[in-house]
């Protein structure tokens, strides 16, 4: 089995209260959705369709879930409604299994690849080197040694908030004055943690989404020069979205998705908000892993993503 094979209580208790709002909210609107019915027929399919899509779980990805939904009851003939919350939660989790890799406990790094090397993209405000500072400090308990890259230098408080992480957490942070190269303080932070022997290196990124093409020149050349000291760096780039925006997070995932190669998503702020099917959307359209939830201010609270624990959690424990 092992210690990583089984989900924690406190992980689990987490995770519950995390997606408790999303929870209520997505229930209340089905039990409306199916008041006074017995079967499953059109209008329920109508309404529970209106349910997804102001749960923010995207129309695309609504209008499958559907289409799969009508398929079953079609088969089945006959389907009651206290039989809808089980036939939702199996074609959720089948959706989140077909659209993603396979579930890690997410600080394990890959045999060959030392330093690991993730580059951190996303708008500002949506919680970037908050995520970077509770990596490390996941990356850190998990015994490996990391180095932090101040790579956005375009803002001052954003270098300033990554070295409170860096003292926080007690690993070392590479930064140069403001307004420098990005690409350069990259290439530093490679070199010395090469030569620290670092096992995980993670280089923040400025959140500005202006216009794409610079966006993808800068993030080019940081990636260009990182391949002079490693060749194969970065080995991940990772998307941070803030998951109570909704709606607006699709967009920023299909600006930045066009602009890099993205490799992995998180999604925080999830413990605010009633939006927490924005996980499901964005998992189906960008076909990109969700890697890690945030559910809260404190450093355990951002979780490696676990397909089935996370539709455990909205549904109830499966079959």
């Amino acid at each position: 089995m092992g210690f990583f094979s089984f989900f924690s209580k406190d992980k689990k208790e987490t995770l519950d209260k995390g997606l408790s709002k999303t929870k209520e909210s997505v229930f209340g609107k089905i039990a409306r959705a199916i008041a006074g019915k017995s079967k499953v027929d059109d209008e329920v399919l109508d309404n529970l369709e209106e349910v997804l899509i102001t749960s923010d779980v995207g129309v695309e990805t609504t209008l499958t879930i559907i289409k799969r939904i009508e398929e079953r009851v079609a088969k089945d003939k006959y389907v009651n409604t206290e039989e809808l919350n089980g036939i939702l939660r199996d074609e959720i989790a089948s959706l989140l299994t077909e659209n993603n890799t396979a579930d890690t406990e997410g600080y394990e790094i890959p045999e060959g690849k030392k330093p690991y090397v993730m580059m951190v993209v996303g708008v500002n405000g949506v919680g970037k080197t908050t995520t970077i500072g509770k990596l490390a400090y996941q990356f850190k308990k998990a015994g490996k040694s990391v180095y932090l890259g101040a790579a956005d230098t375009f803002r001052a408080a954003a270098v300033e908030q990554l070295c409170i992480w860096g003292e926080r957490v007690g690993v070392p942070v590479v930064k140069q004055q403001m307004g420098a190269d990005p690409a350069s303080v990259a290439y530093d932070t490679l070199s010395s943690a090469v030569a620290g022997g670092a096992d995980v290196v993670i280089i923040d990124t400025a959140g500005r989404l202006h216009n794409k093409i610079g966006l993808m020149n800068e993030l080019t050349k940081i990636k260009n020069v990182m391949k002079k000291v490693l060749p194969d760096a970065p080995h991940e780039v990772l998307l941070v979205l803030d998951g109570s925006t909704g709606q607006n997070a699709f967009e920023q995932a299909k600006q930045f998705t066009k602009a890099t190669e993205v490799t992995a998503m998180a999604i925080t702020k999830l413990d605010g908000t009633a939006k927490g099917g924005v996980v499901i959307g964005i998992s189906d359209q960008f076909k990109i892993p969700v890697k890690y939830i945030g559910l809260g201010e404190g450093m355990e609270d951002l979780q490696a993503f676990n397909k089935k624990e996370f539709v455990d959690s909205l549904f109830g424990e499966g079959k």
